[in-house]
């Protein structure tokens, strides 16, 4: 599959092109000519800014030119003197000032409140250029310990307008609150039950180990093992089957999961450019090749009490519910997880890209050519998240060919 390793580039016009990096990550840039030297100017990141806000700085960056200014040394000095001037909190009230004549009164108070209860006392300080991710996400999740998940989104949702203002305005380059979007905690509202920390995971998975039963449970345990591991949907899991799985004794193992199974429109089902094309990380082969051995069923891997059908939409919720985590966790929470958990250490490392990769992962692709590109092109990456996943989960788990 291939692997693209350089910036892929799409030209506008007049030197505006968008970048697109291979981690999936874009941003407007422009190559200008200046004293006979080629140079490029980073105008800010898409889709934060649009298409049309993207021609207008090209524009003004020529117009710079043409008075005889550099607009990347003129650009540099402008966020000098923003770092050492411009906080969070005076930019936001001055991004508020323009924006509440569009606003009822209340509503304008409602989303100042907000700023000032939830953002303004960790974040109203700093210099607005140098806010990361991290510090974001900081925030957020003082809220979220309050158990107020809308009010988190709500509140990320109104610091991601500033920054779109700050980058607008030349005073920010980046918009961190939507580098973190992913990874916050989803509403109660049509919320499923999961586990929220790498340490909770842990615990859920080695005490499913210890559950004793039969050999059916075995079998259940290692269907719960793989789910984890690969956070596909629970139902694709539920009837997996052999001839899915290739080259689980070589260095790159995939499960390749037919389109039939996948939740696509009708008319694509039959289409085998849209198997979807699980990379599996060793801990995960190693559950699957322990469920083979163990399985009597010449095609499915993880066979109901009757063995002529897979194991029971119901089989996979009850072993949870048997390890004690009725209302905390169910079998599809883990695409929940995997979500909340990759995303937290993407924004925190800055891993600008994943966000768009772990969308991959869970099979949340808009757009039909879209999709076929990313599936092959980002291959390489999505395996090492999935390594680096069940390497976050593999902590004091018995071996799947030990499990009884």
């Amino acid at each position: 599959m291939p692997d693209p390793v350089r910036e892929k580039r799409l030209f506008d016009g007049g030197g505006l092109y968008l970048a697109i990096r291979p981690s999936g990550a874009k941003s407007w840039k422009l190559k200008y000519r200046w004293h006979g030297a080629e140079k490029k100017l980073t105008i800010g990141p898409y889709p934060a800014v649009s298409l049309r806000e993207a021609r207008e700085k090209r524009d003004e960056a020529k117009a710079q030119i043409s008075a005889g200014t550099d607009p990347g040394a003129a650009k540099r000095a402008r966020l000098r003197k923003v770092a050492v001037g411009e906080t969070f909190e005076e930019v936001a009230r001055t991004w508020h000032a323009g924006k509440k004549a569009k606003l009822t009164d209340r509503y304008a108070g409602e989303l100042l409140r907000r700023l000032e209860v939830n953002a303004f006392p960790l974040l109203g300080r700093k210099q607005i250029a140098a806010i990361t991710p991290a510090d974001v996400l900081e925030a957020i999740r003082r809220i979220e310990k309050r158990g107020s998940f809308v009010m988190a989104q709500e509140v990320r949702a109104t610091m991601s307008e500033v920054f779109v203002w700050a980058i607008a305005s030349g005073l920010a380059e980046t918009d961190p609150a939507a580098i973190i979007r992913k990874a916050l905690q989803p509403s109660v509202s049509g919320r499923f039950p999961a586990v929220e920390t790498v340490e909770e995971a842990r615990d859920l998975l080695n005490a499913i180990d210890k559950r004793n039963g039969n050999r059916g449970l075995v079998q259940t345990k290692l269907a719960s093992r793989l789910l984890a591991l690969t956070a596909v949907r629970p139902g694709v899991v539920r009837i997996a089957e052999r001839d899915e799985f290739e080259q689980l004794e070589g260095s790159e193992p995939f499960w390749r999961i037919p389109a039939a199974k996948m939740k696509l429109l009708a008319a694509r089902k039959s289409d085998s450019r849209f198997d979807f094309i699980v990379p599996l990380a060793p801990a995960a082969a190693a559950a699957v090749s322990a469920a083979m051995e163990k399985s009597a069923h010449q095609s499915f891997l993880f066979p109901g009490a009757n063995r002529d059908a897979p194991i029971s939409d119901s089989t996979l919720s009850q072993l949870y519910l048997d390890a004690g985590y009725r209302g905390r966790h169910v079998p599809h929470g883990w695409r929940a997880a995997f979500s909340t958990i990759m995303n937290e250490r993407a924004a925190v490392q800055e891993r600008w890209g994943d966000r768009e990769i772990i969308d991959l992962m869970l099979a949340h692709v808009k757009g039909d050519v879209e999709a076929a590109y990313n599936r092959a092109a980002y291959m390489p990456r999505r395996r090492q998240l999935a390594e680096e996943w069940a390497q976050l989960l593999d902590v004091g788990l018995k071996d799947p060919h030990a499990l009884s």
